[in-house]
């Protein structure tokens, strides 16, 4: 086994202590952030980082215990204005040094979605990457951004409108002209 690590913030899983916490502090740079921002589609990507430990469960397996923060910049879904949100999230995975995939193409999913495969090294970095892909809004909206009501029809007839196709939307126009009509 290569001694090399795959990365600068790889750490090889024999040089790690059985007897107390290896801690990791990672704080990527601007240039590293910039690169994370374009490789996750966000406009920007502030104030990363992503603090914790790995520890021993056991003789083979390891668990990595982090608390990530970022700050997020994102278009708006309605109106592509600049949307910030602050990530606050704790961050947990095991590497299982038993760990067997399922081979049938169409198994359960495991009940403990943190276990992953041990492998010879174990990076903070790709644990950090995943859990702020998961955690980032999907659809960012601005708080006071409303999403208008677009009509279209054919000239010279009456557009349809989502009022119009509710199911007892007529029945209230009925209500009232029976009221009217005195019956």
């Amino acid at each position: 086994m290569s001694r090399t690590p795959p990365s600068p913030t790889a750490l090889r899983v024999a040089d790690l202590s059985h007897n107390v916490d290896n801690t990791f502090d990672l704080r990527p740079d601007a240039a590293a952030t910039k690169a994370l921002a374009e490789m996750l589609d966000v406009s920007a990507l502030r104030k990363l980082s992503f603090v914790g430990r790995i520890i021993s469960m056991g003789s083979t397996d390891w668990q990595l215990e982090g608390r990530l923060g970022a700050t997020v910049v994102q278009p708006c879904v309605v109106t592509l204005d600049p949307v910030t949100t602050r990530i606050e999230a704790n961050v947990a995975r095991r590497f299982i040094h038993d760990f067997s995939d399922p081979d049938e193409p169409e198994a359960e999913m495991p009940e403990d979605e943190t276990a992953e495969p041990l492998g010879p090294w174990i990076d903070p970095a790709i644990a950090m990457q995943e859990a702020l892909a998961l955690a980032i809004p999907d659809y960012p909206r601005k708080d006071d951004a409303e999403l208008g009501q677009l009509v279209y029809t054919k000239p010279g007839e009456a557009p349809m409108t989502d009022e119009d196709t509710r199911p007892f939307a007529g029945l209230a126009d009925l209500k009232d002209q029976m009221k009217k009509g005195g019956h």
